[in-house]
Formats: C-alpha cells, sequence, structure tokens
C-alpha cells in the first residue's frame, strides 16, 4: 500500500508539473523565424531568447575553420537557456573582472535576444542593437549577467548579444589552415563569427520586431577593437548602420605572411604556437582538447588579435581610417579617465624617482621629451604612468575615430566616462576600464562577485537613465539625446565632447595636446616600421625615430 501511495503521489506530481509547463508553453513567445521557430521567455514587458545558435558547431573537422550556414530547424526550438560560453581559461585569482563559473563547449556560437513586447507589430520595426562583449579577444561571453539586455528592450529597442570564438581557437593563422582555404588565408575566425552573427541579425531580426535596416554595433574594449575591425572589412560592409566603440585600441596588427611594425607574420606564430605545443602539424593540434590547447597557448604566451589577410582585414585600422574607406556611419565612442587603474600590467616598471623618469622621458622622445612632460609630469609620477598608456591607447584612438568619421562627413560623437562612487574610488579604481558598462545597460545590480558595488542611489540612477537614453537614441536616429539631459553636439570643429561626471556635461577640446603628441610618436613608427605603435610608450618607448616630413 505504501508503494501504491508513493507512486500515486509522484504521478500527480509529475501530472501537476506537466500543467504547469504545458501553461508556460501556452503563454511563451514563439517567433517564426527564417532560421526555423524559437519559444522563449515572458518577462516584465520585455520577451527573451537565449541561446539561439548563428553558425554551425565549429568542432571536429571544422576547428579553424569558417562559421558554416546553420540549416534551417523544423521543430521549435526552446529559447530559453544560454548556450555555452567559447572556450577560455578559468578566471582566477581577485580580479574584478571575473565572473562565475561558466560552461564552455566549442560549440559556442550562439547569440540572445531581447525584444520590447509588441515589437512585432512595429510598422518597420525597432532599431536593432548588437554587443560585442570584451575580455582581449580571450575571454567573455555574450550572457554575462552586466549585458543582460532587458532593460535596453524595454525603452523599445531589439538588444542582441553575441559569442565568437576565443583565444587560439578563434584567431590562429597558421600555413596549414591557409592552405585549406579557397581564399588561401587563416586567422580571423572570430571576427568571421561576428560577421556571421550580423548577417543571422539581417536574415532573421525581423521576425523578432527588429529592423534589419537600423542596425548599431556596439562594444567595449576587445569588443570595441571588434567594432573597428567590422568597420574596417569589406566583408562586413552593409551589415550595420551606426557603430558605438567604449574602450577601442586602435593598435598594429600583423601581416599574414609578412613581418611588419615589429609583429612576426601570423602564420610564422601558428608555427611557433604548434612547436610550444608540442604537436607535429595541424592535424596534433585538432586532436587536442579544445580547453587544454586554449589555456596551453595562452600560458606559452599566445596572444590573439586580428590578421592583416587582404579579405577580412585587408590594411592596418590607421590605414583604412585616414583613407576614408571605412564604414561610412554614425559613430559614438569615448574613453574613461581612470582606465589602467584596474590594467595595472600595462605599466612598465616605476623610475626609482622623478629625475630618473625624466631623463627616460628625455632619451626616448627626442625633440618630444617636453609636449610629452607637460601632459605627462615628472612630479605627477603616479599619475602620468597611469595616464600615458590610457592616452597611447584609448585617448588617441578615440579622438582618432571623432576626427576619421567627421572627415568622412558623419556625425562622431566623443565621451569621457569620468564618474566614481565609493566603492570603487576607496579602492583606488575611480572610473576604470569597463566602468560605464552597467551604467549604459541599466544593470548596476548585475556584476561580477569583486566588481566595486554600485550604490543604489538617485544620482547613479539619473546617471545609468541618461547614459541609457542617449546610447538607445544614437541606436534609433544616429543621434544622442536623453530627455531633461543636455543636449549633445557632435565632435566636428570644436572638438566637443560629452563628460559623464555626476551627470552628463558638455565640454570642449579633452586633454588638449594630448592627440597631438601621440599621433606625431604613431606617425613616426608607422613610417620608420619595425615598431609596434602601441603597448610601448613613456619609460617603455624605444628611443623616437626622427621626424620625416610626413609626420611634420
Amino acid at each position: 500500500m505504501r508503494h501504491l501511495l508513493t507512486g500515486l503521489v509522484a504521478a500527480l506530481a509529475l501530472a501537476g508539473c506537466a500543467s504547469t509547463d504545458s501553461a508556460r508553453a501556452q503563454t511563451a513567445p514563439v517567433v517564426e523565424a527564417p532560421a526555423g521557430a524559437v519559444r522563449g521567455e515572458a518577462l516584465d514587458g520585455v520577451n527573451a531568447f537565449r541561446g539561439i545558435p548563428y553558425a554551425l558547431p565549429p568542432t571536429g573537422w571544422r576547428r579553424w575553420r569558417p562559421p558554416a550556414d546553420m540549416p534551417r530547424w523544423t521543430m521549435t526550438r526552446d529559447a530559453t537557456r544560454f548556450g555555452a560560453a567559447c572556450h577560455q581559461p578559468i578566471a582566477r585569482g581577485t580580479s574584478i573582472y571575473a565572473g562565475e563559473p561558466m560552461e564552455m563547449s566549442e560549440d559556442c556560437l550562439f547569440l540572445n535576444i531581447w525584444t520590447p513586447e509588441g515589437a512585432r507589430g512595429a510598422p518597420r520595426g525597432a532599431p536593432v542593437f548588437v554587443w560585442i562583449h570584451g575580455g582581449s579577444l580571450a575571454t567573455g561571453a555574450g550572457h554575462e549577467p552586466m549585458y543582460d539586455g532587458a532593460r535596453m528592450a524595454a525603452q523599445g529597442v531589439v538588444v542582441v548579444t553575441i559569442n565568437y570564438r576565443l583565444g587560439v581557437l578563434g584567431y590562429l593563422a597558421h600555413p596549414e589552415l591557409s592552405g585549406e582555404s579557397r581564399k588561401r588565408i587563416s586567422g580571423n575566425y572570430g571576427l568571421q563569427d561576428q560577421i556571421a552573427a550580423l548577417e543571422w541579425v539581417r536574415d532573421n531580426i525581423a521576425a523578432f520586431g527588429g529592423d534589419p535596416g537600423n542596425v548599431t554595433i556596439a562594444g567595449e574594449s576587445a569588443g570595441a577593437l571588434s567594432v573597428m575591425y567590422l568597420m574596417t572589412s569589406p566583408e562586413a560592409e552593409g551589415l550595420f548602420h551606426k557603430a558605438i566603440a567604449q574602450s577601442a585600441y586602435m593598435l598594429s596588427m600583423p601581416e599574414l605572411r609578412s613581418r611588419t611594425h615589429g609583429d612576426p607574420p601570423a602564420e610564422d606564430v601558428g608555427l611557433w604556437v604548434q612547436a610550444q605545443l608540442g604537436a607535429a602539424n595541424l592535424a596534433g593540434l585538432r586532436a587536442m582538447d579544445a580547453q587544454t590547447l586554449t589555456v596551453s597557448a595562452q600560458q606559452a604566451g599566445y596572444a590573439p588579435f586580428g590578421t592583416i589577410d587582404g579579405v577580412f582585414l585587408p590594411h592596418q585600422m590607421a590605414h583604412v581610417f585616414e583613407r576614408g574607406e571605412q564604414a561610412p556611419v554614425p559613430l559614438l565612442a569615448g574613453f574613461n579617465q581612470g582606465e589602467i587603474r584596474s590594467l595595472r600590467f600595462l605599466v612598465p616598471p616605476v623610475p626609482a624617482d622623478a629625475a630618473t623618469y625624466e631623463a627616460e622621458i628625455r632619451a626616448r622622445y627626442g625633440d618630444l621629451a617636453d609636449d610629452f612632460l607637460a601632459l605627462y609630469p615628472a612630479d605627477d609620477m603616479a599619475e602620468s604612468m597611469l595616464a600615458t598608456p590610457r592616452d597611447a591607447l584609448y585617448g588617441w584612438t578615440a579622438e582618432r575615430l571623432m576626427r576619421a568619421q567627421t572627415a568622412l562627413g558623419q556625425n562622431a560623437y566623443l565621451y569621457f566616462f569620468d564618474h566614481g562612487y565609493p566603492a570603487a574610488d576607496e579602492a583606488g579604481l575611480h572610473a576604470f576600464h569597463a566602468a560605464e558598462i552597467p551604467y549604459v545597460f541599466g544593470n548596476p545590480d548585475r556584476l561580477p562577485p569583486r566588481w566595486p558595488a554600485v550604490p543604489d542611489t538617485p544620482t547613479e540612477q539619473a546617471l545609468s537613465d541618461a547614459m541609457m537614453a542617449y546610447w538607445l537614441s544614437f541606436a534609433r536616429t544616429g543621434v544622442p539625446m536623453a530627455e531633461g539631459q543636455p543636449a549633445w553636439p557632435a565632435y566636428g570643429l570644436t572638438a566637443t565632447y560629452m563628460a559623464f561626471e555626476d551627470g552628463p556635461v558638455v565640454r570642449h577640446r579633452l586633454i588638449p595636446g594630448m592627440f597631438e603628441l601621440h599621433e606625431a610618436v604613431v606617425c613616426r613608427r608607422r613610417v620608420a616600421g619595425g615598431i609596434p605603435w602601441n603597448w610601448n610608450f613613456g619609460v617603455a618607448s624605444p628611443p623616437l625615430p626622427p621626424v620625416t616630413p610626413v609626420c611634420q
């Protein structure tokens, strides 16, 4: 009898669960997209569709192959759970960027969509905001809590976040891989994934209520680097209509088969990785466990970057932007006051004293030393050591982007995030790298475990509301506006920018002389050849090449 009662209770419980699941299925949003039907989750005024595959899994023989189209699925796909992240090293230590452990797999080419309820009823569709996560092209995922798109979508925008291949699996070039390719190229697989995701958005987003003719790509750090790659890639032409680059860095890139700007050929790097990992050939690399391969390559010193292959990335980014060959789209870009406070591995060893610092700068920067020391003085050496890499990487890039898009006749909007709050400032992290992201997404309560906690105060909420409004207005119309906040003028001839402090403030000429100094340094290095023009600045700079007519 006891077994009979137990069975009866279990049956009733299962019936109740089935009834609940059935009720959920009846109320869950279903979209019939060209890729196939998906069933998502109804939230408060927003529908979420998670873990949608946009390409076939790049596993087995597809490892290090271009992304392949996903065949249309015939059954309704469950889209209530995020897909796996792409393989990456497991974060350890006390980094503020380390999140919770994630499931990882080579089957990781997923995207996530948040739509406002009723978006499919809009006659022209809602603007589409596609977010490309950062993480040095080595870590991260589109489903990190800080990137949750629900609060943005509630403002009438369709939000898409994507995964793309990372590290050695995403960017390895190798002569055997080039030999397999019809285009005789290799590398840039993560970039190709991003292009494939944008093609999927173009072909499917209308079914979710989005306008495929009004797509904004956006990203921070390596996500912003990816935005610049996409802006300079002929293969991405027409897939987006506006761009947002938060803390972008326009560094020199390796070429596939030639040594350039101090970088060895990317194919040679691939052979070096093979040797470091003890593999006899490409087949040996393909036979390795994906996570072991990813971690071992990083530990050996492999760093992922885009490769100039003549197809996906035809030239150095700096060349493309100065020739006006980049995507002719409106651009919003900027950087943070304290970028390097959380990236101190970018700071070279500090000289023993101010006199040594000044002597090093004069020996390295020659006729530009006075200009350098005016911006980064010896009497405030600690702050100067932080400001130098900030400006050489992020500040110079942001202003170069502004000038390039303005020269194309496109509106360009510059920002400078200089906002602090108690937990960050007390930790010496005022306006640190990526600190603006939770304000843009409206997610200050969805942070990594060690991220300085944003207080729940009217000031913080008002700043978040303003930044989200500016970003989403830009996605809608190409002009950033926020109700009750200052009008944001384009950079134009007056070098106008928006400073985000306790609130938005319009200012002019950010850090006078900063762009001109670093542009002169980069120009001389480019002309001389053999010298990368990023990562080696200040007291770590090689002696500056002499001025040439082209750099005057």
